[in-house]
């Protein structure tokens, strides 16, 4: 008896090791890893110039992959769910987002986390979606989150196809993905986000200077490490345009707040909340501004649904913003609030001005 029971519990083990092997194979095999710099696709018909004294108006938004609607909370904020919204009402996040986002009327949308393909988002093409729906505009799209299945919690994650999408009436010249640092070594790194940046290039009527465009959406989860080295050579990035004489506007979710925003209005209300990074602005080139508008809160906590929730204290950050050269006049910029209804995030909206003179 005691030979048999052995005789099974090696089976049962050498089993589990076998398909534990062949995953991670699997896995190792089609693991998503772009090189440095890749050449990305415009896609549309945007035929629309730019030349400089022109006013424009930007606005960025972390669509929460059409899932992070009021009711919805997330395992890795100290929430408890991993699907987190049916077919349907993910359709129906995304379509009201798109409503709200047309209301802006902006030259330039800089979006974050728009699924391709993900068990999450149940396959929808939200990409494909806003392109649709965002006609006459031209469209770069680069994927920060590439893997055949995210084998954690349980119910697991599974497969993700998800990116970063940049949308504009403007004519883009071209668009690349920079790979960004990873802070997660192997195996984790196999099924985790790849961060990049997603830079589209505008060319300025009647000069050799571009209007360069930075979609971004900086790490979350790390121990603060990858934040560090991603946002060094972000800076090394903007720092060599404005070198150039270039106009830049880098915007997204930083995941991290400007210490030049005053967010005391949102303190951390309870230990062990997922809190952000901070970005010394004194760190950077006198050559750039840092953007954003703390009179609403840019995201909120996942670690409880918000709806019928009790605000008063719930956890809100200010990590969505821009970055822009001084050769750019900012105008006006302004949280729009959307009370997270249909993400966990507010869009961030701003008008600015090519300068003509690019030492004004």
């Amino acid at each position: 008896m005691k030979n048999r029971i052995l005789k099974y519990t090696v089976i049962t083990l050498s089993v589990i090791a076998l398909f534990v092997v062949t995953f991670l194979g699997v896995l190792t095999v089609t693991e998503y890893k772009p090189d440095d710099v890749v050449t990305i696709e415009v896609e549309g018909t945007a035929s629309k110039t730019l030349t400089l004294g022109d006013s424009l108006t930007v606005t960025t938004l972390n669509t929460g992959y059409g899932c992070l609607q009021n009711t919805a909370d997330f395992f890795m904020d100290g929430g408890k769910s991993v699907n987190t919204a049916s077919k349907s009402q993910v359709k129906e996040n995304v379509s009201s987002l798109i409503t709200s986002l047309k209301e802006t009327k902006s030259d330039i949308y800089f979006l974050q986390e728009v699924d391709t393909s993900s068990t999450r988002s149940h396959y929808y093409n939200e990409v494909k979606e806003f392109q649709n729906s965002f006609e006459n505009y031209n469209s770069s799209f680069a994927y920060n989150f590439k893997t055949l299945f995210v084998p954690y919690p349980f119910p697991p994650i599974g497969k993700v196809g998800s990116g970063i999408l940049t949308l504009t009436n403007l004519n883009i010249e071209n668009s690349t993905r920079q790979k960004l640092p990873c802070p997660f070594s192997y195996p984790i790194s196999m099924c985790n986000l790849k961060r990049c940046l997603l830079i589209s290039r505008i060319n300025i009527e009647g000069t050799d200077k571009q209007l360069v465009l930075v979609n971004l959406h900086l790490e979350a989860y790390d121990s603060g490490e990858g934040k560090i080295k991603q946002t060094k050579l972000l800076k090394s990035i903007l720092e060599k345009e404005t070198k150039k004489g270039n106009y830049v506007i880098a915007g997204g979710d930083f995941n991290q707040v400007f210490s030049n925003t005053d967010t005391s209005s949102y303190p951390i209300v309870k230990e062990g909340l997922w809190e952000p990074g901070v970005i010394d602005v004194n760190d950077f080139s006198d050559d750039l501004q840092f953007v954003s508008d703390a009179s609403s809160p840019t995201c909120r906590s996942l670690d409880r649904t918000y709806k019928d929730a009790d605000h008063s204290n719930f956890q809100y950050y200010v990590i969505d913003g821009f970055i822009i050269s001084k050769n750019i006049t900012l105008n006006k910029v302004k949280t729009i609030d959307l009370d997270f209804k249909n993400t966990d995030h507010n869009p961030v909206s701003m008008n600015i001005t090519l300068n003509k003179n690019s030492q004004e």
